[in-house]
């Protein structure tokens, strides 16, 4: 029984670990989008690792968003990735800039990465897909869904100004900040509609 269970939990951690070297590296460039840059940025609602509610929405004529979707919590990109958010959070904040990650994982799964690397802004839980969806950011592997690492940098006025596919988790706050340094105050129009 013991080796059957330690069997599954070196499944799991390789399926996990798969998944975030495929995101990472094998994921095809150029991958099509739902939404491109000018667009409004689809609202949603979903529950923080703190467990209360945020809605997309209630940031706009306030803050600017920068929305990153990652495939796994404790992951060795995912916590780079955020790690790095967390150092460098500061430097959002005087961009009048509020970080938001958002992955398929729980609440309590990010309670623990959260706690474990004292990362100090919000992590929704996308349970059910829905921003994911809605950002066409689903990811499959091995049967497994999971969000792909692509960040939307959301101006003031719900407007997505830039977006980031294929991320490169080492600098990827520095490319952030810059495009955040390059917002003009004036809203950009969306567009097509």
């Amino acid at each position: 029984m013991t080796k059957t269970l330690y069997a599954l939990v070196a499944m799991v951690g390789i399926t996990a670990t798969a998944m975030f070297y495929y995101d990472a590296f094998s994921a095809p460039k150029g991958t099509i989008m739902k939404l491109k840059e000018g667009d409004p940025a689809p609202d949603f609602e979903l529950p923080s690792q703190s467990g209360q509610s945020v809605r997309l929405s209630s940031f706009q004529n306030r803050k600017n968003i920068v929305l990153y979707f990652y495939p796994k919590d404790n992951t060795p990109g995912c916590t780079q990735e955020a790690c790095n958010f967390r150092t460098e959070l500061a430097q959002f904040t005087s961009q009048d800039t509020e970080v938001i990650g958002v992955s398929l994982d729980s609440i309590e799964s990010h309670q623990k990465f959260a706690q474990k690397y004292g990362l100090n802004f919000k992590l929704l839980s996308d349970r059910d897909r829905l921003a994911a969806g809605e950002y066409g950011v689903i990811g499959s592997l091995l049967g497994l869904k999971y969000a792909k690492r692509t960040t939307f940098v959301i101006d003031k006025s719900g407007i997505i100004r830039k977006i980031f596919l294929n991320v490169n988790v080492r600098n990827h706050n520095e490319e952030v900040l810059a495009a955040l340094r390059q917002l003009s105050d004036s809203p950009v129009k969306p567009q097509g509609n």
